[in-house]
């Protein structure tokens, strides 16, 4: 009889906190179509009386389209350097032998152990000193390679067998073709769960793009509406609502695209 409990009680707990986990969202949702009258409405209200999508319009009035590009092209990008330079590196660290191999893997492990607003002045610095500052570049090049993605990828590629490595050289193939030919397809997994876990950070980044930009065709999404849903007097939370809505609905999709490589690779990689 108590082993039959067991699902129940396990669909039960697992329901409880789905529930906790989607209020939020649909809290969100709810409140991208509410009025900023009944926003502020004490005791609150779940559901809209009256549905609206005014904020929405006032948001699509302003340059979102801008913002949106702006932050696309910074996610793809860093995702995309992320994915083939980190790859690389950890196929390197993983599967080579050079000379400083161990340095070089220790220093990789070092930067994970400092914390990213240590190296905040000196990166800002150095765009500013590049003639960068308020560009898109400068809020791609500091993270076009980083040091988790790296590990990420070294371990996974140590989890590939070095026989194919050795049966790819006895064939002739090149060091570059053994990586692109053999390697990369295998390492799918990996680079599902390092393009979801890298463009994630790169769409939700907020303090460096508000740093470095300074102009409106520069501000990323993050950026553009903390700015204009806040005003002098008090905040417009439907239009901050509704923004929140359209920036979490990409990273959504591209998380239910890769999913199922995404948690193939958290298994591979070992990551607790």
């Amino acid at each position: 009889m108590i082993e039959k409990r067991r699902p129940v009680l396990t669909y039960v707990v697992l329901s409880i906190f789905l529930l906790l986990v989607i209020t939020p969202f649909l809290w969100m949702i709810l409140g991208s179509i509410k009025t900023q009258g009944e926003l502020l409405r004490v005791p609150p209200t779940w559901w809209p009386e009256e549905p609206t999508l005014d904020n929405f319009r006032r948001l699509f009035e302003r340059p979102f389209a801008r913002y949106f590009t702006n932050s696309t092209v910074v996610a793809v990008v860093v995702t995309a350097g992320n994915l083939l330079m980190s790859s690389m590196f950890g196929y390197a660290l993983a599967h080579l032998r050079f000379p400083g191999k161990r340095i070089l893997f220790a220093t990789v492990l070092a930067c994970l152990m400092i914390p990213g607003l240590v190296t905040f002045i000196p990166q800002y610095v150095l765009v500013v000193n590049m003639g960068l500052a308020n560009t898109i570049p400068a809020l791609i090049l500091p993270f076009l390679v980083q040091p988790f993605s790296v590990f990420l990828m070294r371990q996974f590629f140590l989890g590939i067998p070095r026989e194919l490595q050795e049966a790819g050289r006895l064939d002739g193939v090149g060091e570059i073709a053994i990586f692109f030919r053999i390697y990369m397809p295998l390492a799918v997994p990996a680079f599902a769960t390092l393009g979801i876990l890298t463009f994630l950070g790169s769409w939700n980044n907020f303090l460096w793009p508000l740093v470095v930009s300074s102009s409106e065709s520069t501000y990323t999404l993050p950026v553009a509406l903390a700015l204009i849903s806040t005003g002098q007097n008090e905040t417009d939370y439907g239009l901050l609502l509704a923004g929140a809505t359209l920036i979490v609905a990409p990273i959504l999709v591209v998380f239910l695209f890769f999913q199922r490589h995404f948690i193939q690779g958290i298994a591979a990689t070992g990551i607790k």
